[in-house]
């Protein structure tokens, strides 16, 4: 069911991730939910960025076009889910380092549940002020990292102890494939492919 594990696990985690490692719903389940989640950051951007203006500092809010919002809330809507997707490969590459043999299905399991909090909290983006973006995106940066590590021992069947570091090097890769979708967006920028301001 689309959004059937969301609740749990906000409410109890631990025991939502051995639902979750007992029904293996399959890739079309993990799909469905990665389509439909990460649709709230690009749509709480367009909405910010067109409608409620973002404020840096003092002075007035800055907007941008709907047609240069539209089409960065597109590209980053499709980043998400690669990302996630990237994320799942190489959880899934490193797996056998860790005494692990999970399935593609489990590794992108895992990965798409783990990064549901951080694209939820992209609810804060109504309230487009810097600084209440970096605490909502800490916190949600937070919840993704513990569920990832309370995941990683129950989904791949390892003891806690290789859990903890196989979670850290999932920890590290999820951050080098932030700075490449960073590094792509500045080149992109570069190029001329970059936001219009509306005055």
């Amino acid at each position: 069911m689309i959004l059937g594990h969301l609740f749990g696990l906000y409410t109890h985690p631990k025991q939502e991730w051995r639902a979750i490692d007992k029904e293996h719903e399959g890739v079309q389940s993990s799909l469905s939910h990665i389509l439909l989640v990460a649709l709230l950051p690009p749509a709480f951007a367009f909405i910010s960025s067109v409608f409620i203006g973002w404020r840096i500092g003092v002075g007035s809010p800055i907007y941008l076009t709907q047609s240069s919002a539209l089409a960065m809330s597109v590209a980053m809507y499709f980043a998400l889910i690669a990302g996630v997707f990237a994320l799942a490969y190489l959880t899934y590459w490193m797996s056998h380092t860790f005494g692990s043999t999970p399935t593609y299905t489990q590794a992108l399991e895992l990965a798409a549940y783990t990064a549901t909090p951080l694209f939820m909290v992209s609810i804060a983006a109504i309230y487009p002020q810097v600084w209440f973006l970096m605490i909502a995106g800490l916190v949600g940066i937070a919840y993704s990292v513990y569920l990832l590590y309370t995941g990683v021992p129950i989904l791949m069947h390892i003891p806690e102890e290789r859990g903890f570091i196989y979670a850290s090097s999932i920890v590290t890769c999820g951050l080098v494939l932030l700075v490449s979708i960073i590094a792509g967006s500045v080149i992109l920028w570069n190029l001329g492919i970059g936001p219009q301001f509306s005055h």
